[in-house]
């Protein structure tokens, strides 16, 4: 059986007049076992392939491929079904026209399923909102799945108006969890990380083709892996308190705090999706009223909650306090992850200002996420900065845009923004 615990990091001391509490809560889950086998429901798998005209013949071949290599880690009695999109969605299999759109996984719907991935062709455009809108046809088909997963494959914009692909984001959004890939160049990444945030999955590029089928293996792994089905994060703060943000700051950055839904009139809780036996962190802020001197309060209680149990509780405190040497320090884990935010907000923003032509923006915006990265030793930013803007002194943030970039090493560097570092012990 899973189990979790919590680990809060914080300065409690404030000021006198001080008001916000800043801390940095670790959740762990450890024995999660596999998705669908915890007893509390079903899991459900749905590889969607961009099937368009712009795939061509070798990007099409990999992603029949990287497809039946997702099948083959889908662990048996998993219900399962295959998508293909183009500017319309086809159910490829089961081939079914009425009834559940699902099928449970075993030896033989394995075959039948990847001689369908076989038959796949590129045509037609590109209109995901379809993809999306299927997918939850799909699972809503089969009642018991409720561990719903998706793998989205696409290689090219979407050839629809941004209102279509919104709304078909807003109805599968607490729905159905979605990693979203993109192959080669052609795509926008904005876009598809818009519907990876929403629907609580990952986002990155696969530069070529070749890479596809690793990276299919890979996310269906992580999603077997996930034997807790869905968990609210939960959080309590007293009379008056107002809760300026919930974030998960590791192991990407996600913003929670407009997914708040009312649990009671003081807790709010914020989606977090399936966990296999991992570690998240979660950034809290809260504005309190300001307490006399040698006061203490609780700022906020933080749970994580299955269904109606909670499984595991961190406190977040607040002491007001005269001693200058408590008040002024700041929280390692506090620092570190605010750094991290602003690094994944300097990096979009300079790559925009980049794309539109603003050169001092861009290179203002990209010299401080040089900064930043450096700051907090995410290594992995550092190289991919490195690949956009030349560097003349790292811990200024003083850079110089390249003359030339590949639009790949953009899109690389823009894919991982949100994507943190923990603190190098």
């Amino acid at each position: 059986m899973a189990e979790f615990t919590a680990t809060v990091y914080q300065n409690e001391f404030l000021p006198d007049g001080g008001t916000d509490v800043n801390a940095i809560v670790t959740v762990t889950c450890t024995g999660a076992g596999t998705a669908g086998q915890t007893g509390a429901g079903a899991a459900g798998e749905i590889i969607i392939v961009d099937t368009s005209g712009s795939m061509g013949s070798a990007t099409m071949q990999a992603a029949r491929v990287a497809a039946q290599a997702a099948l083959a880690e889908i662990v048996d009695g998993t219900w399962f079904a295959v998508v293909s999109g183009s500017d319309h969605a086809e159910l490829a299999f089961p081939h079914v026209s009425s009834g559940p759109g699902m099928v449970r996984m075993d030896e033989q719907t394995r075959r039948d399923a990847s001689a369908s991935i076989d038959r796949f062709t590129a045509a037609g455009g590109t209109a995901i909102s379809t993809w999306l809108d299927l997918a939850g046809t799909l699972f809503a088909s089969v009642p018991q799945v409720t561990q719903r997963h998706a793998i989205l494959l696409t290689d090219g914009e979407n050839r629809e108006g941004p209102s279509f692909l919104d709304a078909a984001i807003g109805r599968a959004t607490g729905y159905f969890q979605c990693d979203c890939r993109g192959v080669g160049t052609d795509w926008q990444v904005e876009e598809v990380r818009r519907i990876a945030q929403a629907l609580l999955g990952t986002v990155d590029i696969i530069p070529e083709p070749s890479q596809m089928q690793a990276q299919f293996q890979e996310m269906m792994r992580a999603s077997m892996a996930r034997g807790v089905a869905d968990a609210q994060l939960r959080v309590w703060t007293p009379q008056g308190a107002q809760i300026l943000w919930v974030r998960q700051v590791s192991p990407t950055v996600e913003d929670l705090t407009d997914r708040r839904v009312e649990v009671n009139p003081l807790t709010g809780g914020y989606p977090t999706g399936a966990w296999a036996d991992e570690s998240r962190d979660y950034h809290v802020a809260v504005r309190v009223a300001a307490k006399a001197i040698g006061q203490e309060q609780l700022a906020a209680r933080v749970q994580l909650a299955i269904g109606d149990d909670v499984v595991a509780q961190g406190l977040v405190k607040a002491t007001w306090s005269g001693d200058s040497e408590l008040t002024a320090r700041i929280d390692q884990q506090v620092a570190h992850y605010t750094g991290q935010t602003e690094l994944a907000a300097m990096i979009q923003e300079g790559l925009a200002a980049k794309a539109a032509g603003d050169e001092a923006t861009a290179t203002t915006k990209l010299g401080r996420a040089v900064q930043l990265a450096a700051e907090t030793g995410n290594d992995e930013a550092t190289a991919k900065l490195k690949k956009v803007v030349d560097i003349d002194d790292e811990k200024e943030g003083t850079v110089r845009l390249k003359a030339a970039v590949a639009k790949v090493d953009e899109m690389a560097l823009d894919t991982a923004s949100t994507k943190t570092t923990r603190i190098k012990k």
